[in-house]
């Protein structure tokens, strides 16, 4: 009997021992929904999402694990949340691979004397089936596509 009430605390410290790294594993990956589509890509210019300045470099997009299109730069881990404005219905011949559509948009702020191309992040296709409206601009403008890679 009391081998046994000393092996009790001994076993409850020994699996949380085991299950917490386990479980901070888990915290540090995309944490996605299961069946949820995502993908990597490697954006080379400062670009605009839901209102802040991004910088170039490599992006995982997906869902988080309450369902949220998130956009997460993988050199540092940080978030942002994309507010999706409608789900596009794919083209008559989609694309298999992801890509991304930024609206190419002219801007003379803040000096008004040059002029500065903004790219501006409106659609996010993780496959040829699913796409995401994020961003309207209105008037006429340029569109640029950024190809990525599907991740699991």
């Amino acid at each position: 009997m009391r081998k046994a009430i000393l092996a009790t605390p001994l076993l409850i410290i020994m699996v949380f021992l085991i299950a917490w790294p386990m479980a901070r594993a888990a915290e540090n990956q995309p944490g996605q929904s299961a069946g949820q589509p995502a993908a990597l890509f490697k954006i080379p210019f400062e670009f605009r999402a839901a209102g802040k300045k991004i910088p170039a470099g490599e992006y995982w997009f997906g869902f988080n694990q309450a369902g949220k299109l998130i956009l997460r730069q993988t050199a540092t881990g940080k978030e942002l949340e994309l507010q999706v404005l409608e789900k596009l219905s794919p083209m008559e011949q989609p694309p298999t691979e992801p890509r991304l559509i930024f609206d190419e948009v002219g801007d003379f702020a803040p000096s008004y004397t040059e002029y500065f191309t903004v790219y501006v992040l409106s659609e996010i296709w993780l496959s040829g089936e699913e796409g995401f409206l994020i961003h309207v601009t209105k008037g006429t403008h340029k569109e640029k596509i950024i190809t990525g890679t599907s991740v699991k």
